[in-house]
């Protein structure tokens, strides 16, 4: 036989399989068995290694932490690669995801008064935490130790009460203020328009920094007026699909969702922490990296586009997606499969 013959492949499990073919690349739709008719219209996305085809049905736009407090200026948030993010998921994600009746999930922080009082250090650690001058000390004591104090002092994740580097996003606020860390109060801030309001407890739910930076709540309230109304899921750690079981995961399973897209903020931290356990648990995951920002170097974004494209997944881009849509429906006018 000629090298230059087509060869096909299935690989994984009869429950959870691949197909591939030297000619199409890789099939993701997940049909009941190899044998079966690929669903039409399936949606074909050209990545930077191999092309892929995905069932619509089963595919899922992920949107993480696209929130007020990482992105809004009035958390001193200056135009960066988060805020690219949001254009690109505007004009080209996010619009092609509703053509092609994509599932849209809005993937945020949104803790509880439960996670607040059994989040490990570490996690707490990485969004700074509260320390106390020796001579405040002997005031504090049992339970009252884990409890926000109003003499207490923000410090970074390094104990220093001045930002040393590393995630801005992630740990300084209006006027390079450093928060006590997941749960603490944030204050009052200052509206564009001038207003004042009180951004609430950091991250905590139903509050004004963990809501939706203003563009993509836009969008997101249109999408629960669309023929596959968008989704909103609270996660309470940087990855919404650690450990056993998520509300995310659960989500998923109920609607025999296998293919996810990623997108939001920080691209080396809570995407990249979703994207590798869901890649563990069995998901096709796909990055569109110009649907992702961070504040750290370029080197961080460059090891999770590597590894995603190379090991984990497949990585593609925002205008890849709706340039796939944009075929898939053209096709199916003419009846292409």
């Amino acid at each position: 036989m000629s090298d230059e013959a087509n060869r096909h492949a299935v690989i994984g499990n009869a429950k959870n399989f691949w197909q591939h073919s030297t000619q199409n690349g890789f099939d993701l739709t997940h049909p009941s068995s190899p044998s079966a008719s690929r669903v039409a219209p399936s949606l074909h996305i050209v990545t930077t290694t191999a092309p892929i085809i995905v069932d619509p049905a089963k595919t899922a736009l992920v949107i993480i932490d696209m929130q007020n407090f990482f992105l809004s200026e009035s958390f001193g948030r200056t135009r960066g690669a988060g805020h690219a993010a949001c254009d690109a998921l505007l004009t080209d994600a996010i619009p092609a995801a509703r053509k092609a009746g994509v599932q849209i999930i809005w993937l945020n922080w949104g803790l509880t008064e439960e996670d607040v009082s059994t989040m490990p250090p570490a996690v707490k650690r990485a969004f700074g935490f509260e320390a106390h001058s020796d001579s405040n000390d002997g005031l504090i004591a049992g339970e009252e130790y884990f409890r926000e104090h109003p003499s207490g002092i923000g410090v970074d994740k390094f104990g220093d009460k001045r930002h040393q580097g590393g995630h801005k996003m992630l740990e300084n606020g209006k006027d390079g203020r450093i928060y006590k860390g997941l749960g603490s109060q944030c204050g009052n801030v200052t509206l564009p328009s001038g207003k004042t309001v009180d951004a609430g407890r950091l991250l905590m739910r139903d509050t004004w920094n963990a809501s939706l930076y203003p563009p993509l709540d836009e969008a997101y309230q249109q999408g629960l007026k669309s023929s596959r109304p968008d989704v909103w899921v609270h996660k309470n750690r940087m990855s919404g699909m650690w450990g056993a079981a998520t509300d995310c995961q659960r989500y998923l399973d109920r609607e025999s969702i296998r293919t996810l897209l990623f997108t939001g903020v920080n691209t080396d931290q809570c995407v990249s922490g979703t994207f590798t356990d869901s890649f563990s648990k069995g998901y096709d995951c796909i990055l569109l990296s110009d649907g992702c920002g961070t504040t750290s170097p370029r080197y961080a974004t460059e090891c999770i586009e590597y590894n995603a494209a190379r090991t984990w997944g497949f990585v593609a881009s925002c205008h890849d997606l709706a340039a796939g849509v944009h075929e898939m429906l053209n096709g199916a006018k003419q009846g292409i499969p």
